[in-house]
């Protein structure tokens, strides 16, 4: 029987399809059940400071970096179970929303809480963050 008193190792990961960050964070941070991962904005790569300023685009920017950082562990997008989207103007929730369904298959949607957040790291207009089962 195992026992119920372990506590879970954690494994913090920079991953490849994100630059690595000065800041005082862990990227990807992995427990026995489940990777949780920091929230990204598309001023966060290179290819997604092109799209600064279309929330349409950067969500779809941010939601590939993230398709590729689940990729890179092994994850897949139907075992998302938590998503939280920050956009600086709810009023740009039908575009964000629109952008986000095109992620995935089906109606297979994760658990998602969507706010609005003021001001964002480098211009940016949408953050998302999520938690993946392992």
């Amino acid at each position: 029987m195992p026992d119920k008193t372990a506590v879970p190792v954690l494994t913090r990961i920079q991953p490849k399809a994100v630059p690595a960050s000065q800041a005082p964070f862990s990227q990807v941070v992995l427990d026995d059940q489940y990777a949780f991962l920091a929230g990204l904005v598309a001023a966060d790569f290179p290819a997604g400071v092109e799209v600064l300023g279309d929330v349409a685009a950067e969500t779809r920017a941010v939601l590939n970096a993230i398709g590729n950082i689940l990729q890179e562990l092994n994850l897949c997008r139907s075992n998302m179970v938590k998503v939280e989207v920050h956009l600086t103007d709810l009023d740009d929730f039908d575009a964000m929303d629109n952008a986000y369904r095109e992620f995935f298959e089906g109606d297979q949607y994760p658990a998602r809480t969507t706010v609005e957040s003021k001001r964002l790291f480098g211009d940016s207009k949408v953050e998302i963050t999520c938690q993946v089962r392992r």
